[in-house]
């Protein structure tokens, strides 16, 4: 089955996820289009200053808000906490993988034992299961085949 292209275009209003840089992983809006490699973009409720940013470092949500293009710092906090972007980012697969694996990396040693034994423990589980169902369709071929 053909993937749907994604939908998610750069365009004014435009949520961003900042991947690198002084403000690494915190939310922006696009506010203006500078040129075909960067974006004008202002994150009042994250702390990130209204500053040009690479499209390398965006990362684009799905999230927009509605803003003309060179708004006020003012309105797109206004529409930021309107739109509630911060509750459903929070809310967002992406942002729950970016926490998991935030968790993962402070685990410490022991942390890592208790989660390899886990999953040992629930592979075995999942093993045994199968086996008894594989068994069972086994047994019902067999009788099937038998009754013929």
């Amino acid at each position: 089955m053909p993937r749907t292209p994604l939908r998610t275009y750069i365009e004014i209003g435009r949520v961003a996820y900042i991947t690198s840089g002084r403000y690494r992983g915190k939310l922006c809006t696009i506010v203006d289009v500078i040129d075909q490699n960067r974006a004008l973009v202002d994150g009042p409720c994250t702390g990130v200053p209204r500053q040009p940013v690479s499209f390398k470092h965006l990362r684009l949500t799905r999230q927009r808000i509605k803003i003309p293009h060179s708004t006020a710092t003012k309105i797109v906090r206004q529409q930021w906490e309107k739109n509630e972007v911060t509750q459903k980012w929070h809310e967002s697969t992406f942002a729950k993988k970016l926490a998991a694996r935030r968790l993962k990396k402070n685990m410490n040693d022991f942390d890592r034992f208790k989660l390899k034994r886990t999953k040992q423990m629930m592979n075995r589980l999942v093993a045994v299961r199968f086996m008894k169902l594989r068994a069972m369709a086994k047994k019902a071929a067999k009788k099937e085949q038998e009754a013929k």
